[in-house]
């Protein structure tokens, strides 16, 4: 039987103060996360997913609003091109801020602002962003369902997240788009 949302939550959010790592539902595919403040807990990410270092790491935020706390410049572009998306949209923003330094190789940051309800209350009530990186090992296929993820992955976590097992929803990887400092921007991924 599926625990409840709230008790799920509050276990999350535990795990992720506690500087952890979780496997949990995001508005895309199943997701290894952390909290995206805590360096050490970054590092277990990138051994969980056996993932380079020069691999920078997705960052999700509960509301648009929370970007001016993670990134030194965020463009109006970037605001109308989160406004109009019809998919999950994760944008790269030349620099970042307030996050731990080895989430990118270059000071930029990938945010997305999450459209999940379970992710965003996890993100608000720990009051920090947490990472987001396919739940598989590093240049294997994305796992689209949870029963794709491989066990690997499931042990080497530190929490799974007990909701949304059974979901067959179409799981996709989000569109990436960088911004670039003369207010245009470039598709990384569609």
């Amino acid at each position: 039987m599926e625990e409840s949302f709230e008790q799920e939550v509050e276990r999350t959010v535990a795990v992720l103060k506690a500087g952890k790592t979780i496997l949990y539902p995001t508005d895309t595919i199943w997701g290894v996360g952390c909290d995206a403040t805590n360096s050490r807990a970054c590092d277990r990410v990138y051994e969980v997913k056996q993932r380079p270092a020069s691999k920078s790491l997705i960052v999700l935020v509960d509301t648009v609003e929370r970007l001016k706390d993670y990134v030194v410049n965020v463009p109006a572009i970037a605001y109308d091109l989160i406004a109009h998306a019809t998919n999950p949209l994760s944008v790269v923003y030349a620099q970042s801020k307030n996050l731990a330094k080895n989430i990118s190789s270059d000071h930029s940051v990938c945010i997305r602002v999450v459209d999940n309800d379970f992710c965003k209350e996890v993100i608000r009530r720990l009051g920090k962003p947490i990472t987001s990186t396919s739940a598989n090992l590093s240049g294997q296929p994305s796992a689209m369902t949870f029963a794709d993820i491989s066990e690997e992955i499931k042990n080497s976590v530190d929490y799974v997240v007990q909701l949304y097992h059974d979901s067959f929803a179409k799981p996709k990887c989000s569109t990436i788009i960088k911004l670039n400092e003369d207010n245009t921007f470039e598709i990384l991924r569609q």
